[in-house]
C-alpha cells in the first residue's frame, strides 16, 4: 500500500512537471519544444495534478547577548535560494519542496557560520558565535570596503547604538564625546543649530576646519540636519593621513563616511521608529529679583557718591512702589517639545532590493519663537541587471525651516524685574524701563515677520561592471548632483525699529556635481593578496546669492511683499562663484597571510582657486603598514590573545583654504563726482597673489589595536604627530603700495596627541551582562612658527597652541588701605593684577600667555547593563583644561543700570570681595575675566525594553522596541554662565542668539511589521 502511494505521488508530480515544462515552451516562440504538441494524454487512473506546496520557513538569528543580528545571511545549501534577516534578526524564507529535507546555511561577517537541518520545520531560529579568529568584520574605507583585520590606517566606526534611541535632530549631535580623537562642541543649543567638528586637533587659522562628508560614497554638499539618523546604516571616521589621504585635499581634517540603510533580499518590511517629548532648560542663570536689584542699585549710588533713588529710571518707579515684578527669563520662556517620526519600506529579491522612507522631525525649542523643522524623503535601490552589470540609485529630498520671530535672552538676562513688558493695550512697550533706551523689550522680537526655508536635494548613481573575463576586476561609475536652495525673509515693524519699517529678502543656491570613475582589482597568488585601486574624478561647486534691503514704510502690512514700496532707497547686492577639482588616485592594499599588511596611496588634485603663477595641483601621497601579531604561530597557541595588531603611517594632505578668487586682485564700485557729473568708477580693494598654494598636513600615527581573554577587553592606543606648513594668512604690506596686508603662504601648527580606547566586559552571568566603553583624547596644538613675531592683536604665540588667553594675572581685588603705588589709578573694589615684569607698574607689558581655549583632553565613559531584553545605558562626557573669556563677568559701568545673574555678585566696603569688582569699576585695560569653562555632563541615560518574541508572534509583530532616554541631564562645571560650551554677552553681544542648555526627555517605540 505504502508504495502504490509513493508511485502515485511520483507519477503526479512527474506529470505536473511536464505540463509546466510545456507550458514554459509555450511561452518562448523562438524556442523548439521538447514535448510533443497537443494536448497530454493522462493514465484513467490519474486524478487531475496539483502542485506541491512550499514550506515557508521563519525565525530569528541572534547573538550570543541574544540581541537580533541584522543582515545575516540565510541560505539552502547547494542553492541559491537564501534571504537575509531584517533590523530584529527576524527572517522568512520560502523552500521549495524539493529541499525541505536540505540544510540551513547561516552566516555573518565577524561570526562562524552555523548549518542546521530543517528537515520539514517552519520555525528555526539560531544563535551565532563570535568569530573572534577570523576578524572578518568588514568597515567603509574611502572608495570601498576592507576586512578590519586588514585595516591599516586609523578609521573608527561608531557605536550602533548612538545612532539610535537619542533625541538628537542630527547625527554629529549624537557623536559628542563618544569617539576618541573627534571634538564636537555646540556653539549653541539653537533648535537646528550646527555643531562644530575638530578631528584631532585644529589644523589651519583661517582656512576651514571641518571635516569633509562622504555621504553613500559620493561627496555631501549639504549639513548633518538635512540626514535623518533613523536612516543610517554605519558610520566611519577616518582620522590619520593613510585613511584620508585617499581624499586629498579634502581630507585634511579627517572624513566622516556615512552610509544609509539599503534593502535586502526578502519579504518587505515596515519599520516605524519614533519618539516624542518635553525639554526644559536644565541650568536657568537667575537675574536678580527686584530686592536684590533694588540693593545692587543702592550700592552703586553709594560708590558713585550720588543721589540715591530707590531705582535707576523713573519708568520702574511705579512698579518698585506698587511691588509688582517681572520675571523677564519666565516670560521669554516656554517648555519646549521635541519629535521624530520615520517610516520605512525595504525589502526586494535577490536581484533588486529597495529602501524607501520618510521622516518628520519637530523642535520647538524652550524660548518663545525659536523652532526647527525636518521633513525628508530617501529612496535607495540596488539592481543585478546581469551577472556582469549592477546599478543603484540614492536619492533624498530635505525641506527645512526655522521660521518666526524670537525672543532675546541676552536682554531678558539685563532687564529690570520692575521693567513693564505690555502697555495697557497689551501691545509691547518698546522700552520697558523708559528712559532707558539701551536695553529694548525682548519679547519685541517675536513681531518681526521671519522666514528661513532650505531644499535639499540630491541624487547618486552608480553603475558596477565586473566583467566576467578578467577575475577580480571591477569598474564603478558614480555620479551625484545637489541642488540646494535657500531663502530667508524678515521685516521689522515700525513699532520695533523707531517708526521705521526694514525688509530684506535672500536668496541663493548652491549647485554640486560629482563624476567618478573608479576601477578595482583584488587577486588571491597564494597566502598574498592585492587589492588596486584607481579614481578619476571631477567635481564642481557654484554659488548665486542675492540679498534685497528696503525701508521706510507706511505700514506694516505690505513688508518684504513689496520691498522696494518704502521710502528709502532699497540696496540690491549679489555674488557669484564657482570652483572645481579634478583628481586622479591610485592604493594598492597588500596583504600576506593576513599578517603583514601595506598600504600605499597617491592622488593627485588640482583645483580651480589658484593661480596661473602657481602649480594648481599638488599630489598627496601615504604609506602604512600593519602586523596582526596575533595571526603569528608563537601566539596562535595562546588563547587569552585574540587579537594583537601593530600600526604605522605616514601621509600628506591637503586644504585650499581660499575661497575661488584669492589669487586675483579685486575690485569694487566707487561713485564719484567729475566735472559736477555723478559718476561710477572702480578701485582697487584686494591684492592678489597667483603664487598661493595649498595649506599642507604632513602627519604619522602610530597604533596598537589589542583584544584578550575571550575579547572580554579590547581596544586601541594611538599617538599621532601631525604638521600643517603653508597657511594661508595675511601678511602686513608697506600702506605705500595701497594696499594694507596681501594674503600669503606663512606659518605652521602642530597637532600631536594620544587618543585610547577600551571597551570591556565586566560581568557576564547568564542572562545579565555589564559592558563598558570608554574613550580619552588628549590633543597638544602649537604654532611653530608666523611671520616674524607673536601676532598679539589675534592672540597667536610661537610655541602657544591656538585660542590663546593672553591677559593680566588677577590676584584679587584693592581694598581700603592697600598700597596701590604699581597702580596709582585704583580705587578700593578695582580689580588687582599681577607686576610680571617687576618694573614696578601695571602696563600691557604685564600681560602674559595664560592658557588656551582648546581642551587639555576629552573623554566619554559609557555603562551598559542588560538583562533578558531590558537594557540601561548611561553616558557620561567631559572636556577638561578649557579657559575661556566670560564676558558675563564684565559689566562695566553699566553694573549700576542693568540687572545682572545673581550669582555673580559685586564688591562693597562692607563685603570686601577679593573676586568681584566693585559696581563702579569701568575695566579700563579690557581685562576678559578668562574662567575655567572644563565641564563633566550626564549626557543621556537610556532604558529600553525589547518585547519577547513568543509574546509578538501572537500580535503578529516582527520587532518591538520601547524605549525612554534623557539627554544633558545634569553638568558638574565651576562655570558660571547658561552653558560652559558656549559664550554669553548680554552687554557688548546683546543681538546674538543666546540659548540655555536643555534637558530633553523622551518616549521612543521602534516598531517592525512581518
Amino acid at each position: 500500500m505504502a508504495n502504490s502511494h509513493r508511485m502515485k505521488r511520483e507519477s503526479l508530480l512527474f506529470y505536473g512537471t511536464l505540463i509546466s515544462l510545456k507550458a514554459a515552451a509555450a511561452s518562448e516562440p523562438n524556442t523548439t519544444s521538447l514535448l510533443a504538441p497537443g494536448p497530454l494524454p493522462l493514465p484513467a487512473t490519474a486524478i487531475a495534478p496539483v502542485a506541491m506546496p512550499d514550506v515557508t520557513v521563519s525565525g530569528r538569528v541572534t547573538d550570543e547577548k541574544g540581541d537580533g543580528l541584522p543582515g545575516v545571511s540565510v541560505v539552502v545549501k547547494g542553492t541559491s535560494i537564501g534571504t537575509s534577516t531584517d533590523d530584529q534578526g527576524r527572517y522568512t524564507l520560502v523552500v521549495p519542496e524539493s529541499n525541505t529535507n536540505g540544510t540551513l546555511v547561516f552566516s555573518f561577517i565577524g561570526f562562524t557560520s552555523q548549518e542546521t537541518s530543517i528537515n520539514g520545520r517552519t520555525a528555526i531560529s539560531m544563535q551565532m558565535r563570535a568569530d573572534a579568529q577570523a576578524l572578518n568584520e568588514v568597515v567603509v574605507v574611502g572608495y570601498g570596503t576592507q576586512k578590519r583585520s586588514d585595516v591599516t590606517g586609523s578609521v573608527v566606526s561608531v557605536p550602533q547604538d548612538r545612532l539610535e534611541r537619542l533625541p538628537v535632530s542630527n547625527i554629529a549631535q549624537a557623536l559628542q564625546g563618544a569617539v576618541a580623537g573627534v571634538q564636537i562642541s555646540a556653539p549653541s543649543s539653537v533648535p537646528g543649530s550646527q555643531p562644530n567638528i575638530n578631528i584631532r586637533g585644529v589644523r589651519s587659522i583661517t582656512a576651514n576646519t571641518n571635516p569633509y562628508v562622504i555621504l553613500d560614497g559620493v561627496p555631501f554638499p549639504g549639513n548633518f540636519n538635512d540626514i535623518s539618523p533613523s536612516d543610517i546604516a554605519s558610520i566611519e571616521i577616518l582620522k590619520d593621513a593613510s585613511a584620508t589621504a585617499i581624499y586629498g585635499t579634502r581630507g585634511s581634517n579627517g572624513v566622516i563616511l556615512v552610509t544609509t540603510k539599503r534593502g535586502k533580499s526578502g519579504k518587505a518590511q515596515i519599520r516605524y521608529n519614533g519618539y516624542a517629548g518635553p525639554e526644559y532648560m536644565n541650568n536657568t542663570l537667575r537675574p536678580m529679583n527686584g530686592a536684590e536689584y533694588a540693593a545692587k542699585y543702592r550700592a552703586y549710588t553709594i560708590q558713585r557718591n550720588i543721589n540715591q533713588d530707590p531705582v535707576p529710571n523713573f519708568g520702574e518707579r511705579a512698579n518698585y512702589d506698587a511691588g509688582r515684578e517681572t520675571d523677564w527669563i519666565d516670560l521669554i520662556s516656554q517648555r519646549g517639545f521635541i519629535q521624530d517620526h520615520n517610516v520605512a519600506i525595504s525589502g526586494g529579491t535577490n536581484d533588486v532590493k529597495y529602501y524607501v522612507s520618510g521622516d518628520y522631525f519637530k523642535q520647538q525649542g524652550v524660548l518663545q519663537g525659536y523652532q526647527f523643522r525636518r521633513i525628508s524623503l530617501r529612496s535607495n535601490l540596488d539592481a543585478n541587471l546581469t551577472p556582469w552589470l549592477r546599478i543603484g540609485t540614492s536619492a533624498f529630498y530635505a525641506n527645512s525651516n526655522d521660521d518666526g520671530g524670537r525672543v532675546n535672552l541676552a536682554l531678558a538676562q539685563a532687564a529690570s524685574p520692575y521693567g513693564t513688558p505690555f502697555n495697557a493695550d497689551g501691545s509691547y512697550n518698546i522700552f520697558p524701563q523708559f528712559p532707558e533706551l539701551l536695553y529694548a523689550n525682548p519679547l519685541l522680537g517675536l513681531t518681526t515677520e521671519r522666514t528661513s526655508r532650505v531644499n535639499q536635494l540630491t541624487g547618486t548613481g552608480y553603475a558596477e561592471v565586473t566583467p566576467t573575463f578578467v577575475k577580480g576586476l571591477t569598474y564603478r561609475l558614480n555620479a551625484s548632483y545637489s541642488y540646494r536652495p535657500y531663502r530667508a525673509t524678515s521685516y521689522v515693524g515700525r513699532a520695533a525699529n523707531n517708526l521705521i519699517g526694514a525688509a530684506q529678502i535672500l536668496n541663493d543656491e548652491r549647485h554640486n556635481y560629482t563624476i567618478e570613475n573608479i576601477l578595482t582589482y583584488n587577486k588571491d597568488i597564494g597566502k598574498h593578496h592585492f587589492d588596486l585601486t584607481a579614481l578619476y574624478s571631477a567635481q564642481e561647486n557654484t554659488y548665486f546669492t542675492t540679498t534685497e534691503n528696503g525701508s521706510g514704510y507706511i505700514n506694516d502690512e505690505i513688508g518684504f511683499n513689496s520691498i522696494g514700496s518704502g521710502s528709502g532707497i532699497p540696496t540690491i547686492s549679489s555674488y557669484d562663484e564657482r570652483r572645481s577639482l579634478l583628481s586622479q588616485m591610485g592604493r594598492l592594499n597588500y596583504s600576506y597571510d593576513s599578517r603583514y599588511l601595506f598600504t600605499v596611496t597617491a592622488r593627485r588634485d588640482g583645483s580651480s582657486v589658484f593661480g596661473a603663477d602657481a602649480s594648481k595641483y599638488a599630489t598627496f601621497p601615504s604609506v602604512a603598514l600593519g602586523w596582526n601579531i596575533a595571526n603569528e604561530q608563537f601566539l596562535k597557541g595562546i588563547s587569552a590573545v585574540n587579537l594583537l595588531k601593530l600600526r604605522a603611517s605616514y601621509g600628506i594632505t591637503g586644504n585650499e583654504g581660499i575661497g575661488p578668487y584669492g589669487t586675483i586682485t579685486g575690485q569694487t564700485a566707487l561713485q564719484y563726482t567729475y566735472n559736477g557729473v555723478a559718476s561710477t568708477g572702480l578701485r582697487a580693494n584686494r591684492i592678489g597673489n597667483s603664487n598661493l598654494k595649498w595649506e599642507q598636513t604632513s602627519s604619522y600615527n602610530y597604533a596598537v589595536d589589542f583584544s584578550v581573554l575571550d575579547n572580554r577587553i579590547g581596544g586601541t592606543v594611538e599617538y599621532y604627530d601631525a604638521k600643517t606648513k603653508d597657511l594661508l594668512l595675511n601678511r602686513n604690506l608697506p600702506i605705500i603700495t595701497g594696499y594694507g596686508s596681501i594674503l600669503d603662504n606663512i606659518g605652521q601648527v602642530q597637532n600631536r596627541g594620544v587618543e585610547i580606547t577600551l571597551n570591556t566586559v565586566n560581568v557576564k552571568a547568564g542572562n545579565f551582562i555589564w559592558s563598558t566603553s570608554a574613550n580619552y583624547t588628549r590633543n597638544r596644538n602649537k604654532i611653530l612658527a608666523l611671520n616674524g613675531s607673536d601676532d598679539i592683536g589675534n592672540r597667536r604665540f610661537v610655541g602657544k597652541p591656538l585660542g590663546a588667553i593672553y591677559d593680566y594675572r588677577m590676584i584679587g581685588v584693592w581694598q581700603t588701605g592697600d598700597d596701590v603705588k604699581v597702580d596709582p589709578t585704583a580705587k578700593p573694589g578695582d580689580l588687582k593684577f599681577a607686576d610680571i615684569n617687576g618694573d614696578g607698574q601695571i602696563s600691557s607689558l604685564d600681560r602674559e600667555y595664560q592658557g588656551t581655549e582648546l581642551p587639555n583632553f576629552t573623554g566619554g565613559l559609557t555603562n551598559t547593563f542588560e538583562y533578558k531584553g531590558l537594557s540601561l545605558r548611561i553616558f557620561l562626557q567631559t572636556a577638561q583644561g578649557i579657559l575661556r573669556n566670560n564676558p558675563l563677568l564684565n559689566r562695566a559701568d553699566f553694573a549700576g543700570r542693568i540687572n545682572q545673574p545673581a550669582a555673580i555678585g559685586y564688591w562693597t566696603a562692607e563685603n570686601r570681595s577679593n573676586d568681584r569688582p566693585s559696581l563702579v569699576f569701568v575695566n579700563p585695560r579690557g581685562y576678559g575675566y578668562p574662567k575655567d569653562a572644563s565641564y563633566t555632563r550626564l549626557k543621556d541615560i537610556t532604558l529600553s525594553y525589547t518585547f519577547p518574541q513568543t509574546l509578538l508572534d501572537r500580535a503578529k509583530l516582527g520587532a518591538v522596541t520601547a524605549y525612554v532616554s534623557g539627554r544633558n541631564l545634569y553638568t558638574w562645571t565651576d562655570w558660571v554662565g547658561w552653558d560652559p560650551e558656549q559664550t554669553y554677552d548680554a552687554n557688548t553681544d546683546r543681538n546674538r542668539d543666546n540659548f540655555p542648555n536643555v534637558a530633553t526627555y523622551v518616549f521612543g517605540l521602534n516598531v517592525t511589521l512581518r
